[in-house]
């Protein structure tokens, strides 16, 4: 990771600390271009091989989209959102047309916006391209048995897991394939155009610049032992009153 990665975080949403327990809040991890440009995601809390799976595959990924493009001319932009488009026909079995082209940023004050409670813009709701359907390479009985499993997810799936698809089906989609419908349209975009989108859209948390809340800030204190601690004080003051 050292090697080709510059670590950094940023708090863009808020959670509760009570006692020594945190209550709330979600992770998401972003591998980026030297100039802020999204080339992946990894949303939500992973174990470390993972991560490092995922980071590998993106250096992969730039390896191979440097040397296609001097071959071919073939853009990164266009090579990363065929690839992420490709990773969900073979990881999640359904496809998306990935997005060539990007349509203009919605204005600050649009109403597909991602807002934090004092109602200002922090970033634009982007949409992921429609579903067009199961990968057609699966035989009959793969698709059969994937059928299957899409009917049994949805009786237990949460709202944001339901993707639309053409033709007005739903499917049932987990952070990761999610992650992949959204930047086959939208990666190689800046990071604070995608993190909203990450961050509410797909792991359903509430950006915001709140600060985080402490409930009990210093909870190893017992209240008896501030209670001495102003005793002594109080000793102290009369010591030094009586050496005047």
């Amino acid at each position: 990771m050292n090697e080709h990665f510059v670590s950094a975080f940023r708090k863009v949403g808020t959670f509760r600390i009570v006692g020594r327990q945190k209550q709330g809040g979600n992770v998401a991890s972003y591998f980026c271009a030297q100039d802020g440009r999204v080339l992946h995601v990894v949303a939500g809390p992973v174990n470390a091989a993972t991560l490092l799976r995922e980071a590998r595959w993106v250096v992969d990924m730039v390896k191979r989209s440097l040397s296609e493009n001097k071959k071919s001319g073939k853009s990164f932009k266009a090579q990363f959102r065929q690839a992420h488009a490709d990773r969900l026909r073979k990881e999640h079995r359904l496809t998306v047309q990935p997005v060539m082209f990007d349509a203009p940023l919605q204005g600050a004050k649009s109403a597909l916006s991602y807002r934090d409670p004092s109602g200002k813009t922090l970033a634009p709701v982007l949409p992921p391209p429609p579903i067009d359907g199961p990968d057609v390479s699966l035989t009959e009985k793969q698709n059969a048995a994937f059928i299957a499993s899409q009917d049994a997810a949805r009786k237990t799936a949460r709202p944001l897991q339901i993707v639309a698809g053409k033709g007005g089906r739903r499917w049932v989609l987990g952070n990761q394939g999610r992650v992949h419908m959204l930047l086959a349209a939208h990666s190689m975009k800046k990071i604070e155009t995608i993190y909203g989108a990450v961050f509410e859209g797909i792991l359903g948390e509430k950006v915001s610049t709140m600060p985080v809340e402490v409930t009990t800030p210093f909870p190893w204190v017992r209240q008896g032992r501030a209670v001495n601690v102003r005793q002594i004080n109080v000793k102290l003051n009369a010591l030094r009153g009586v050496q005047r």
